[in-house]
Parts: structure tokens; C-alpha cells; sequence
């Protein structure tokens, strides 16, 4: 995971290196400067988590110091160091919006403990950031995996639980790419940390680049305070851009810097902010072709697709239609406030001969409108789309070829049935007449 970087500022030198000293052993990353002026003209050009500062120094003390810094770096923790004879005035800077004060000579704890306190206080306002960013995920994530293509993905996904490199996940729109992003998260090391995604296809490019990297203040017209974007929040944690592809040239490059070389700029910004982020994208597109049209870059391409992941369509494992629609059919009916035990076999053979252009999702689509319209105990043919009941069509049976005649009868007998015994729907979908359709009907 990314250190923390602090910068330690105080005319004295050997304040400096002990605080660094006792920062290291934390883990820091620490600068030390003897200048505020200095120090200034660092935090301008370089993002710090922590900055520690003396009260009394030449040229600039401070508290104008942490005014300057509030401008330029709002989210960074600063703490004063004082002497005893200036508590008070360290007790006023604490009103102002200093995170806390260090007293002058210290001890090692003396310096740990507000420096963790501060630290902890900042964990929770970036979790607070990641929850109304992304509500709730999910812990108990639902992955039906009967047919062998999916369990060979989650044996894949299972293989780099321990890896933090970048997957691209491909297949077609509504096949649980979504999911699949959530679990790769939640069986990592950073499960524990901030989950956020957000869809590329939703937003203009202006807006995309602001929810992904935040803005300045004065960045554009409405930018009135500086707004962190989605790859600051995520930071530690995991990022899942859906629909990647959707990206603009400019946002994809980056989009690579970032991926690269762990920073990025705010929109208006003139300093680096460092992160540490694991990417997960997803796109239902010919990325190569892509490439070739220029659309895409390919250096971005190649980066992001570190391991990929392709997830098949529904109707290239239909072995999991059935647990799936066991699963959708129980997570619909507590709202629905209906006793439905099941499926028919009638509607399940439907379900289980339909193509699924729409994947999981369409599924999930038509078992929530089933449960809403079925009025037994069970779900039934008459309760699902019509446009996929009268797409069953058999024609063959094992062990037997049927003549046209018995053909045509079984047909017509399936279509009526489809439609709840209703002759003069039948007709009207068979293209025939309530006569032509009795004949069928009463033919031997």
C-alpha cells in the first residue's frame, strides 16, 4: 500500500530529524525543511497527508502557514509543534481547524499519539466519502456457478486473491461484469477497503473527468470549494470503471498516468496527488477493433488488461438459468408479498429454451415482472413476456420424427396453452381464424 507522506517544518534541525526519526518509525515517507517559506513551496508542488510545523519561526509562522496550506491542500492533517509557554496559542490554532498541537520538548508519544489520532479522524472522513460514493456493498455476493465456464472464472478469480494487478472484464451487456468487479474486491487484500465504481457511458467528458479526479475551486463556473474525485476516495482500495471503452481520448490518458504512475491532477490543479489504487474496467466492446479505429489507446489497453477476464453469455451456460432464477424469484418476493413456492415446469422449459440477449439482467427483468403477475403458486408460462413464450418452438422428438400434421396440431397446441386457452389470441398470433384453429384442434 502507499506510505503516507509527511513534511516536518521547524527552524531548529534537530526538531526536524527527530520527528522524522519518530514518523518513519510509522511508516512515513517524511521531507523536512527548516524554512516555512520553503516548506510552502513544497506542499505547492507535491501532495502531503501530514504536515507538522513549529508555531514561532521567521518570515512565516504557523498558523499563516496552515492558511496558506488550508488554500492549496484543504484535506491535508496539520499539527502544530509549540513550546509550553505557547500552549494557549497552539489550544486557539486547534479552533481554527488545526488537527492538534504538539508540545515542545517532546516525547516519542508525545508526537505518535495526536499524529494517529489525526490520522484515524482523516480514515474515517475518507470511509465516509467511500460510503455516500457507494452505498453498501454487498459481503454476501451471490455468484451462481453450476455451468463450467463460470466455475472456471471463479477459479481464476480465486487464483489472484492475493495479486493487486489490474483486470479488464469483457463479454456482452447484463452478463455480471458488475459482480464479478465486486467479487474480485471483496476476495482481495483490500477487501476491507473503499469499493466505488462508476460508468463511463453515463457522463459527459466534462463531468466524467471532474468525478474522477476531482476539482479546484474555481476550477470552472459552479466549482465554488475543491470536491475530491472518485480516485482520491478509492484510494487504498479498488476502482471499477464500467464501460471503460465510452472514455475520451484526453480522459484516457489520463486515466494511464494514473494507472502508471499512481498520480494524477485535480481539474485545475497544479500539484500531484499520489494514490494507491487497484483498477478493475469493463467494456462490452471490440476493444482491439477499437484500437485500430483509433478510438482506443493501446498502451491503456494493455495496462488495464493485466489479467482479463471474459464472462460468458446466458445462453452459453444454461445450466445456470435454473439456480439463477431460484435465486432472483427468492431475492423479489419479500417486496412482493406473495407466496410463490417456485416455478411450473411449463415456465421453466421457456425460460430454459430462451437466448437471453439481455443476460443475467434480462433475467433478472423477467423473473421481478413474473412475480408481480402471477397470481398461484407457482410462476407460469402466462406470467412471462409473451415475446419469449411464443419463441418455443419443438419440433423434433428423440427417438421420433413427427409428421406436418402432428406438427402443426402440437404447435398450435402450445400456443394456446401459452396463452392461457385463449382461442382468439391464438388465432391472431397463428395468423388463422377461430375455425381453421378448431379444425387443428379437433383433427386425429
Amino acid at each position: 500500500m502507499r506510505k503516507l507522506r509527511a513534511i516536518v517544518v521547524d527552524d531548529e534541525l534537530s526538531v526536524c530529524e527527530a520527528v522524522r526519526a519518530i514518523l518513519e518509525g510509522e511508516g512515513m515517507d517524511v521531507t523536512t525543511t527548516t524554512s516555512s517559506l520553503n516548506a510552502l513551496k513544497l506542499i505547492k508542488g507535491d501532495n502531503y497527508d501530514l504536515i507538522i510545523s513549529d508555531l514561532k519561526m521567521p518570515d512565516m509562522d504557523g498558523i499563516q502557514l496552515y492558511e496558506h496550506t488550508k488554500e492549496i491542500t484543504p484535506e491535508g492533517i496539520f499539527i502544530i509543534i509549540t513550546a509550553y509557554g505557547t500552549i494557549q496559542s497552539a489550544v486557539d490554532a486547534v479552533k481554527k481547524g488545526i488537527h492538534d498541537y504538539i508540545p515542545k520538548p517532546f516525547t516519542p508519544d508525545e508526537v505518535r499519539i495526536p499524529v494517529r489520532r489525526a490520522l484515524e479522524k482523516k480514515t474515517l472522513e475518507k470511509e465516509n466519502l467511500a460510503l455516500k460514493a457507494y452505498i453498501g456493498m454487498d459481503r454476501k455476493l451471490p455468484i451462481i456457478a453450476k455451468s463450467e465456464g463460470m466455475k472456471k472464472l471463479l477459479t481464476v478469480v480465486e487464483d489472484m486473491k492475493d495479486s493487486d494487478c489490474a483486470v479488464l472484464l469483457t463479454g456482452e451487456s447484463g452478463v455480471g461484469k458488475n459482480l464479478i468487479a465486486k467479487i474480485i474486491h471483496s476476495t482481495s487484500k483490500r477487501q476491507k477497503l473503499p469499493f466505488l465504481s462508476i460508468n463511463c457511458a453515463t457522463l459527459t467528458e466534462e463531468l466524467l473527468s471532474s468525478e474522477l479526479f476531482g476539482h479546484e475551486r474555481g476550477a470552472f463556473t459552479g466549482a465554488i470549494k475543491t470536491k475530491p474525485g472518485l480516485i482520491e476516495i478509492a484510494d487504498t482500495g479498488t476502482l471499477f470503471l464500467d464501460e471503460v471503452a465510452e472514455m475520451s481520448p484526453n480522459l484516457q490518458a489520463k486515466l494511464l498516468k494514473v494507472v502508471d504512475d499512481g498520480e494524477f491532477f485535480r481539474v485545475g490543479g497544479t500539484r500531484p496527488i499520489k494514490v494507491d489504487v487497484r483498477f478493475i474496467a469493463a467494456t462490452n466492446q471490440d476493444v482491439k477493433r477499437l484500437i485500430s479505429d483509433g478510438k482506443f489507446r493501446e498502451d491503456l489497453y494493455y495496462r488495464l488488461k493485466i489479467m482479463e477476464i471474459f464472462i460468458p453469455p446466458l445462453r452459453d451456460r444454461r445450466e445456470d438459468i435454473k439456480p439463477l432464477s431460484t435465486y432472483f424469484l427468492q431475492q423479489h418476493l419479500p417486496s412482493a408479498n406473495k407466496k410463490i413456492i417456485g416455478f411450473a415446469k411449463e415456465a421453466m422449459d421457456v425460460l430454459l429454451n430462451y437466448s437471453f440477449p439481455g443476460n443475467v439482467r434480462e433475467l433478472e427483468n423477467i423473473i421481478e415482472r413474473a412475480i408481480i403477475l402471477e397470481k398461484s403458486s407457482l410462476i407460469t408460462p402466462e406470467s412471462l413476456p409473451e415475446e419469449i413464450r411464443i419463441l418455443q418452438i419443438e419440433t423434433f422428438e428423440p427417438g421420433r420424427i413427427k409428421n406436418v400434421d402432428e406438427m402443426v396440431k402440437e404447435y398450435t397446441e402450445k400456443v394456446l396453452k401459452m396463452f392461457g386457452g385463449n382461442k382468439s389470441k391464438a388465432a391472431e398470433v397463428l395468423g388463422i381464424s377461430r375455425t381453421s384453429l378448431w379444425k387443428i384442434l379437433k383433427e386425429e
